[in-house]
């Protein structure tokens, strides 16, 4: 198993905390910290994350989608994707995906699914998406339709890695029907504040590659944008889940869309 670096924050623990979970250091919490001061708001917009995840799957699942591949699955917190998923289809198949060892400790929280359906922990990384379809492909059907869930997970993957790339190469082996969602910070509505925490966080060893509503959209070239189509995250069907308390205090900095390969 590979070993845990407490050297320096990771964003799967920081997210962790921002939850208040208890999965995480203190290089995490120091860093979490930082960034409250600069932006007090920002467990609301973790906890906005996780709720367009649960509302986008509900959707899906409620589309007749019965393959769902999470990539930067992130520590567990109740319901997870296949918690949501398998309560509208208890045949639904998930395979979850992340690259932090902290995560992998944890995995048997993600795999308590139904006996009809089937979950499955891969230990791998968004840049290597070879390693992820090969894992995926013994627990899913590529030949049916997948959800592809990359939520508050690109702008950790900078323009040099390729992330437009990446999602490209992970659709390509997705067949017809096959969604992808995604969220993704902003610094398109809190320009300052957003430079402020890309630099500590970059002094720290965290890449925060923040995306315009623009480069959010390339995402989604070659796909149909599902309507509502790009939305602040808690915008994107609000119908389908509760609000997160203090979601309407101010602004959130990011963008949420689902987008279906034709």
């Amino acid at each position: 198993m590979t070993e845990i670096d407490t050297s320096k924050p990771h964003p799967a623990r920081m997210y962790d905390w921002y939850l208040g979970g208890k999965d995480n250091y203190p290089v995490d919490e120091a860093m979490g910290k930082q960034m409250l001061a600069l932006d007090p708001r920002v467990p609301v917009m973790a906890r906005v994350n996780r709720a367009f995840m649960q509302r986008a799957t509900r959707w899906l699942a409620q589309q007749g989608i019965r393959q769902f591949l999470d990539v930067g699955t992130g520590i567990p917190t109740e319901p997870n994707l296949h918690q949501v998923a398998q309560r509208i289809a208890p045949d639904a198949r998930v395979v979850y995906c992340d690259n932090d060892p902290i995560v992998l400790a944890h995995a048997a929280a993600l795999l308590r699914g139904t006996e009809e359906g089937a979950t499955d922990y891969l230990q791998a990384d968004v840049r290597d998406p070879d390693a992820i379809v090969e894992g995926a492909r013994k627990v899913l059907d590529l030949t049916r339709p997948v959800a592809l869930s990359l939520v508050a997970l690109l702008h950790f993957v900078p323009d040099e890695d390729g992330a437009h790339e990446l999602v490209r190469r992970l659709m390509s082996e997705l067949p017809s029907g096959s969604h992808l969602v995604v969220t993704h910070a902003t610094a398109d509505f809190t320009p300052e504040e957003s430079k402020a925490a890309t630099e500590k966080l970059k002094a720290a060893g965290v890449t925060l590659a923040l995306r315009s509503r623009e480069d959010f959209v390339r995402f989604f070239d070659g796909l149909e944008l599902v309507p509502p189509g790009v939305q602040v995250p808690h915008q994107w069907h609000p119908d389908l889940g509760d609000p997160v308390p203090g979601q309407d205090d101010g602004v959130i900095p990011g963008y949420g869309a689902v987008g279906r390969k034709p």
